[in-house]
């Protein structure tokens, strides 16, 4: 029977017979008009995730270059303002047949391939028309046998530039009925200006109806910022990648690497490799490895809220999920019963999986999430949520930490105004502190700081000390640091509970409790090679320091 011949059905009830006539095309397995309208509104979280798929085609075809274009033209005063889209490579171009099959959904050249970032054929026409009503794709090669030539007076001739080709989706006359396959590839014959070098495509979004945003700026500034994240890796390791001709430079969720748009992180243990067994085939394996970054809670805390947030420190905690180098989630995974607090803040993780294991994590065909299987998760959640855990904890002790350092300036500053009302202290430094002095500066850079600043000539830190001792001091000849043992069970039981309070009386308790102990380091540094020093002398010099300490608060 020929496409589109009627189809006599017959069927027999109580009225009679009833004859209905059909097409061949009525009972095709896809309804085309309505599924491309239907897949239009599937997958895809936004732009970024449409224009990454577009990104990753360009890498398996070996671009080096990438660029992405934001613009706007004129439409009719009276409609909204169009946008265009288009993402140009530098990579090896397609063929005819393959650029017809690239606009196919599910015609991947490539499908089920799991050596590259591609393997569904699904993105480039699931991508595109999620975002615009018509995509168009140039491509261009350099035939093989191309070259110099030789011209009939036997002089070397330039180069032609490569045959542009073109074909297109469009929703529209898909829709209508208009268009029920992809239009055979038809040669350019005055191709964008884009479509330059020996090889290469352009991509093009028209009657781009559903962007994030309608203004230009605002499109390609989100963009960039996402597309910095999830391609971090192949930006390290060179392609280049521009929107609107701006470069963008890769943003590391762990702020690990220096390159990175801001770092200052510290890796924190050891990286965690599991072997997980390959779903589709149970002989093999593929590896998981899994690292964790400590941000500075020391160095960074003072940042405005505005800073933080700008950076991805705010509302930053997660795990990025990177397949194939490229990032295809982030979320709070394989963390089991752990919630996520204020202080997850301040870490970070990363997993790293072979495409092998697609099926292990749940990646769907637009790879931006996971659902990790039963096993992935009983295999990685124990060491996961337990280092989240730790790292959660490190976190509360260092703003506890730096929230007590905050603190101690007012006590600090009482001192150095008190001290003008006592001998002067000798202006050599103590030979046995210098290496305590040198450990404090470089093991607590909030202390580091304060003395840097010089407002004050005490500076108190909390630090861990050997042997039994509450509280110890150094002199560097002009400031005198007071460090005080967060091991001793004095600070557990009294100081610690006085330093996380905010009750006025707590806090004003333990400024006078942080006196008594300045008190007590300067009579240490005053005593220190003096002739005829005897512990009552020791206590009297205490005894005045305290007293001129109290009297000038």
């Amino acid at each position: 029977m020929r496409a589109g011949a009627s189809l006599q059905v017959r069927t027999k009830g109580t009225s009679g017979v009833v004859e209905a006539s059909r097409t061949e095309d009525s009972f095709s397995i896809i309804a085309l008009d309505k599924f491309i309208q239907a897949t239009r509104d599937s997958g895809y979280k936004g732009t970024t995730s449409a224009l990454s798929e577009l990104v990753d085609n360009s890498i398996q075809a070996g671009a080096t270059r990438i660029a992405i274009t934001v613009s706007s033209y004129a439409t009719p005063p009276h409609l909204e303002q169009d946008l265009e889209v288009s993402v140009l490579d530098n990579g090896c171009g397609m063929d005819l047949f393959t650029l017809r099959q690239a606009l196919r959904f599910g015609g991947s050249t490539r499908f089920g391939d799991r050596s590259g970032l591609g393997r569904y054929g699904m993105g480039l026409p699931n991508a595109s028309l999620s975002q615009a009503r018509r995509v168009t794709v140039y491509t261009w090669r350099t035939p093989p046998a191309s070259g110099r030539g030789v011209g009939t007076r036997g002089a070397s001739e330039p180069i032609e530039p490569p045959p542009v080709f073109r074909s297109y989706l469009d929703v529209d006359a898909i829709a209508a009925g208009e268009m029920k396959e992809v239009p055979l590839p038809e040669p350019v014959t005055q191709p964008p200006p884009e479509c330059a070098g020996s090889s290469g495509t352009l991509v093009v979004w028209t009657r781009c109806d559903r962007l994030d945003h309608r203004r230009v700026s605002t499109t390609a500034k989100n963009c960039g910022a996402e597309l910095a994240r999830r391609f971090r890796h192949y930006l390290w390791n060179g392609l280049s990648l521009t929107v609107n001709g701006e470069a963008i430079k890769p943003l590391d969720p762990l702020f690990l690497r220096t390159e990175a748009q801001f770092s200052g992180a510290r890796l924190f243990g050891e990286e965690l490799t599991y072997e997980v067994r390959v779903e589709s085939d149970a002989s093999k394996t593929g590896t998981v490895r899994v690292r964790f970054s400590e941000l500075p809670v020391h160095d960074w805390h003072g940042l405005s809220n505005e800073d933080k947030r700008r950076l991805g420190i705010s509302k930053g905690a997660g795990v990025s999920i990177v397949r194939a180098g490229r990032e295809v989630d982030y979320g709070w995974f394989f963390m089991g019963a752990k919630h996520r607090e204020n202080y997850d803040d301040w870490w970070r993780c990363e997993v790293q999986f072979e495409p092998a294991l697609d099926e292990a994590f749940g990646i769907t065909h637009t790879k931006q999430q996971v659902r990790p299987r039963a096993h992935l998760i009983d295999a990685l959640t124990p060491d996961i949520e337990a280092t989240g855990r730790a790292l959660s904890a490190r976190a509360r002790k260092a703003h506890s930490d730096v929230k007590a350092s905050e603190a101690f300036s007012e006590a600090e500053r009482v001192a150095s105004a008190g001290d003008l009302l006592l001998q002067p202290l000798p202006n050599r430094a103590r030979a046995s502190d210098e290496a305590l002095m040198k450990s404090l500066q470089r093991n607590h850079p909030e202390f580091r700081r304060r003395l840097s600043e010089g407002k004050s000539r005490y500076a108190i830190v909390a630090a861990s000390l050997p042997g039994t001792a509450f509280f110890s001091s150094a002199f560097d000849g002009d400031r005198i640091a007071l460090v005080i043992n967060p091991d001793h069970p004095f600070y557990r039981e009294i100081y610690g509970p006085l330093a996380a309070s905010d009750g006025q009386q707590d806090k004003e308790f333990r400024g006078k409790l942080e006196l008594l102990l300045l008190a007590a380091a300067r009579s240490e540094v005053a005593s220190t090679g003096t002739r005829g020093w005897t512990p009552a002398k020791q206590r009297a010099q205490w005894s005045d320091a305290l007293a001129a300490f109290l009297n000038s608060r």
